[in-house]
């Protein structure tokens, strides 16, 4: 074993794990299967995020990072066997992506300075000129239906934005979702289940609209309050304990003040 490995020795270590010499699982896997793999790589580059953001020890951040790096190289290795596109195509394909998509800095002739919103706006045209999209319908549908909900309903919400659909303001924004949720207590009062699931859903997809005038992530602000939630819930169950009790024998009015006490 070396006492360093570089990049081209992972592409060597990728190659040799899905050759007939290598691992019978790794020879197995296809872009199908590793679906799942790169999914739970990313989140949990995301948790090592915030695990680093809180404690400053970027050592699991590293490591996460490492997976992901892994999940590219062995989907690159797959496709290579199959005659489809190689690792140094991806990686070509990606340069050129960020040197086109970046003319204020890679052009001989850079543009003035920009700032973040006009960086933002720059961006997506040179996005959407690449794809060859011309249309709503066509931006709209290159939107991955596989996003979290929260992120694609953004992302919508920001597309319908670019053409001039989402004229409102934030205090519109607030009127709209309050009328979602005047709908959806009616319909509960009603008792009335048809729609339902659509009526809550359209409060939900106001409730993210607002954080695009905020200029909040949706998920990441929904993620943070369960954290903070999930503590609290312990904090109250470790308050009951040193009482003697458990949380689900004790009288609701004692609840309410092992909360109120942990506010």
């Amino acid at each position: 074993m070396k006492d360093k490995y570089d990049f081209d020795d992972l592409r060597r270590i990728v190659s040799v794990l899905r050759s007939e010499q290598g691992c019978p699982w790794d020879r197995e896997q296809t872009h199908e299967t590793l679906k799942p793999c790169m999914v739970e790589e990313a989140y949990e580059v995301c948790e090592a995020i915030d695990i680093f953001k809180e404690t400053k020890n970027s050592t699991n951040l590293c490591e996460e990072l490492g997976d992901v790096l892994l999940q590219v190289v062995m989907h690159s290795q797959i496709s290579s066997e199959q005659n489809d596109f190689s690792l140094d195509e991806v990686i070509d394909g990606v340069s050129k992506k960020m040197i086109h998509r970046h003319p204020h800095v890679f052009e001989e002739e850079a543009l003035a300075p920009l700032d973040s919103a006009a960086l933002n706006k720059q961006w997506e045209e040179l996005k959407t000129k690449e794809k060859g999209q011309s249309s709503l319908q066509e931006e709209l549908e290159s939107i991955p239906r596989s996003f979290p909900a929260n992120i694609r309903a953004l992302k919508v919400k920001k597309k319908a934005a670019k053409y001039g659909i989402e004229q409102d303001d934030l205090e519109g924004a607030f009127e709209r979702m309050e009328e979602s949720l005047k709908m959806l207590k009616k319909a509960v009062n009603m008792g009335k289940n048809e729609g339902l699931e659509e009526t809550f859903g359209r409060v939900m997809f106001d409730v993210v609209n607002i954080s695009r005038f905020l200029q909040l992530n949706a998920e990441n602000s929904l993620t943070n309050y369960t954290n903070k939630f999930i503590n609290k819930l312990i904090d109250v169950e470790h308050l009951a304990m040193a009482n003697g009790a458990h949380l689900c024998d004790m009288p609701i009015d004692e609840l309410n003040a092992l909360w109120e006490e942990k506010k």
